[in-house]
């Protein structure tokens, strides 16, 4: 108990150095850190018996993001999917360095790379859960900041992409969110879209 609580202070001292800000209820927190607490707490609500590899993993999941721009890739499709993978590394490597540096085995690291690398989604439970906390987080709180400021094809096109990669249960989930008006019709669009 004492290494995981270690590995969340270590997480989160990483995260607060992000001085890109985030505002929330008049609020203002460390982007990553804020978004790393969030995660976190809808991984408990998925799976409230989670396992300590998926506990720590929503904890580390984007640690650092701010340190590799998406400015720094090829626009379009092609460079954005390569800063995806390129970023999934990264933390990878992150979260390994402080784990092993809080005492944590090579075997619990390496189920923390597995979700954190989202290998496997949609066979490893786990690896599930944590791709519906991501959506849930973006729909929670940054959804209706985002659709205001793309056209409805866009926005649907990525509502469709997103809920294609979460199962039944983490839908139960996001259909108990308040939306906006306009917001709920853009999901209600994609629901169709996947039905």
């Amino acid at each position: 108990m004492e290494k995981l609580t270690d590995a969340y202070q270590k997480f989160d001292e990483y995260n607060k150095t992000d001085k890109n800000v985030f505002e929330w209820e008049g609020e203002k927190y460390p982007q990553e850190y804020f978004l790393a607490i969030q995660l976190y707490d809808w991984v408990l609500k998925l799976a409230p018996d989670a396992s300590e590899a998926l506990l720590l993993a929503s904890r580390c999941q984007h640690i650092g993001r701010w340190e590799i721009a998406r400015e720094s890739y090829a626009e379009g499709r092609v460079g954005y999917l390569t800063w995806r993978k390129d970023l999934g590394q990264f933390h990878a490597l992150k979260a390994k360095e402080i784990l092993l540096n809080v005492g944590f085995d090579l075997d619990e690291i390496a189920k923390v790379e597995r979700i954190v690398l989202k290998q496997r989604i949609k066979t490893d439970p786990e690896v599930q859960t944590m791709e519906n906390a991501l959506c849930l987080v973006f729909l929670q709180f940054q959804y209706e900041e985002f659709h205001t400021k793309h056209d409805a094809e866009k926005v649907i096109n990525i509502l469709k992409k997103s809920l294609m990669k979460m199962d039944a249960h983490g839908h139960q989930f996001a259909l108990s969110l308040t939306y906006s008006e306009k917001g709920l019709s853009y999901i209600q669009e994609a629901l169709k879209l996947l039905a």
